[in-house]
């Protein structure tokens, strides 16, 4: 099992970090690299034009082997989700009374798209909400999920994950539903790849979408995406020097070339060699790719587990571990308790998390410790 990587970031002593979801803290290593360089640029005439190409490869091969994706040229490097899933939206055509699902209370980038694309189209969306009560809540979540995929269905995005509480989602069931009725399976990995393991070899999506500030510990604006064979023909969203074909000869550039690069590098964003950010995340990467997210899953849950079961005794829901990531989970708290109480003690104590609609969403790493989740725990003990 993993032990505590607390050593290698830069995180103060006295703050308990339970909010990666929000942001990750970045690596030690990683700021390091950073700073080289935006250092670099100091120094153009160091900048090759073979360094235009060969960091954007190494990421994409990184992000492949972390999601197990067999060719790295079905990766792209984008901004963010919204790039990618307006990418996503660019190449699907919809017939009218065609139904895009969404489950309850997604994240607006997952969302707004799709609402686009159903104006355009005259399609529908329908939004798959939770059980009103906590009693088999993830299990009968995934069930109304996979009994609203019919043959009205053209698309399913959703998440590996929920953004807002970590209720996980049984995307193998998922996919198999949405085959028998040809329908595509958008995934927005942000919350849960790098942290949870997910195999594109298994599961083969036709894209998964992912910001890198998060679980992929990657600075902020820059993401990575998995674009399926069924997108090797389509439009990108912009026409940059870098997504045609030809484009590493520099001295033949103004011979302009029709033909895109192949698989999804036609869709990755223009300056997409960024030359401090690039580095900074294959950097993340490849420390991701040594734990390895099923370790990680392992470790949360074992610096978790003792805390959460005493919620548990005090009536706080906690979603089960069948049907939650032990990365991200949600506390809902119990009538006789008040939020506002709750929110002044972890301040008082300098514990970060988030607050997601009702619940108090939570997620740990491998910079935690099982004492973070003692202190978290005494914010609750007064009642």
């Amino acid at each position: 099992m993993l032990t505590s990587q607390k050593h290698l970031f830069s995180l103060e002593d006295n703050i308990t970090y339970l909010n990666g979801a929000y942001m990750s803290p970045q690596l030690k290593s990683t700021e390091e690299i950073g700073i080289a360089n935006l250092k670099k640029k100091s120094q153009p005439y160091s900048i090759s034009p073979a360094d235009f190409f060969t960091q954007r490869v190494i990421l994409k091969k990184r992000f492949a082997a972390l999601i197990e994706a067999p060719n790295y040229q079905n990766i792209a490097i984008i901004p963010s989700v919204s790039y990618g899933t307006a990418t996503v939206a660019n190449n699907i055509k919809l017939k009218a009374g065609d139904e895009i699902i969404l489950v309850d209370e997604e994240f607006p980038s997952n969302v707004y798209t799709w609402r686009r694309l159903a104006k355009t189209y005259g399609a529908h969306i329908k939004i798959i909400q939770p059980p009103s009560g906590f009693k088999d809540r993830g299990r009968l979540w995934n069930e109304a999920i996979l009994n609203a995929i019919t043959n009205k269905t053209a698309l399913v995005a959703m998440a590996h994950v929920h953004w807002a509480d970590g209720t996980k989602f049984d995307l193998k069931s998922v996919r198999e539903k949405t085959r028998t009725v040809g329908a595509l399976l958008i995934i927005d990995g942000t919350q849960s790849i790098g942290a949870l393991p997910f195999s594109v070899k298994d599961l083969q999506p036709d894209a998964l979408i992912c910001g890198g500030y998060k679980w992929l510990m990657g600075p902020y604006s820059l993401g990575v995406a998995y674009y399926s064979d069924v997108f090797n023909n389509g439009k990108p969203l912009e026409d940059n020097w870098m997504n045609k074909l030809h484009c590493e000869d520099f001295t033949q550039l103004t011979q302009y070339h029709d033909e895109f690069q192949p698989h999804a590098g036609r869709y990755s964003v223009g300056e997409s060699s960024n030359f401090i950010m690039v580095p900074m995340l294959i950097n993340a990467l490849e420390q991701l790719i040594q734990w390895q997210p099923e370790r990680i899953q392992e470790y949360c849950q074992f610096i978790s587990g003792d805390a959460l079961g005493k919620l548990r005794e005090q009536n706080c829901f906690i979603e089960e571990n069948d049907f939650r990531g032990q990365h991200l989970f949600g506390v809902y708290l119990p009538k006789e308790m008040e939020m506002q109480n709750i929110k002044q003690r972890l301040q008082e104590h300098n514990i970060f998390v988030s607050y997601r609609g009702k619940a108090i969403r939570v997620s740990p790493n491998v910079y935690n410790q099982k004492e973070d989740f003692d202190k978290f725990l005494s914010c609750f003990n007064a009642f």
